[in-house]
């Protein structure tokens, strides 16, 4: 079990020092940096699109659907990430992932897939979302700054929770870097350490605070973050149910002693 909240960062970088130096000519190895590569590419560009897109209140983007067409469209964009996350995540889900990688890697790779798929479906949504240019409310000067600051705030806290709960998980690269050296995932334990001592939920409202702490609200992210909220409240009630099967009486202790998602400031005896 993880003892301190550098535990996880740690190892991450042991992990990847350990699949740079296993540099070796071989398909095997060829495949899990290919896979590495693509993967936190198109993370990284999914993310940074989610980050401005919603900076601006979805107003900004290259969706040009026209009306009333950009509805659907819109609708279609919305529900697919949170329809397709989840399935995914089920136990008959996981089981696609397997077509999206070689079939001798397949399992390996396929916390790799997920990310990818993952964000490839953010991609989608925040570059191709058709704006309404309905603006509800765009502040000015230290009201401005202050959402700015908040909506930073929101992204930071969504970093440190994703790194207490395993950034090789979180980040896809614990599937293509397992690959690299030749050996099974190991996966993160049961996450207890950082934020997970206060919620048992912290990505899932970190997330959806990203999308409340905007700076320019519009009518397009109001329906992101009403959407997106129900989702992040509603979604990690199966991941629990997992969870509960997986750690057993760990988990069910641990859920007992810990809210879902708001803090308690009880003090402790």
């Amino acid at each position: 079990m993880r003892k301190s909240i550098i535990d996880p960062l740690l190892e991450f970088f042991d992990l990847t020092g350990r699949a740079i130096f296993s540099f070796e000519l071989s398909k095997r190895w060829f495949v899990a940096v290919m896979y590495g590569l693509v993967c936190h590419v198109i993370f990284s560009v999914s993310v940074l699109s989610m980050i401005l897109a919603m900076f601006w209140g979805m107003s900004q983007s290259f969706g040009k659907v026209p009306y009333p067409w950009s509805h659907i469209a819109n609708l279609i964009l919305l529900i697919q990430f949170p329809l397709a996350h989840s399935f995914l995540l089920s136990s008959k889900g996981k089981s696609y992932l397997l077509y999206f990688a070689p079939k001798e890697y397949s399992k390996i790779l396929s916390s790799t897939t997920f990310a990818l798929l993952a964000s490839i479906q953010l991609f989608l949504l925040f570059c191709f979302w058709t704006p309404s240019n309905i603006i509800i409310w765009e502040p000015a000067g230290s009201i401005y700054i202050l959402m700015c600051i908040l909506y930073g705030s929101s992204w930071l806290l969504l970093i440190w929770a994703s790194l207490d709960a395993g950034a090789e998980l979180q980040s896809g690269a614990l599937g293509w870097m397992s690959l690299a050296q030749n050996k099974a995932p190991k996966f993160p334990d049961m996450p207890t350490i950082g934020l997970f001592k206060y919620i048992r939920q912290p990505i899932y409202l970190a997330f959806a605070l990203t999308t409340w702490t905007t700076p320019i609200w519009t009518l397009d992210q109001w329906l992101i973050a009403g959407v997106f909220t129900f989702y992040c409240y509603s979604a990690p009630k199966f991941k629990e149910k997992r969870f509960e099967k997986r750690f057993g009486q760990k988990f069910v202790d641990y859920k007992s002693n810990v809210p879902y998602m708001v803090p308690s400031f009880k003090l402790k005896k």
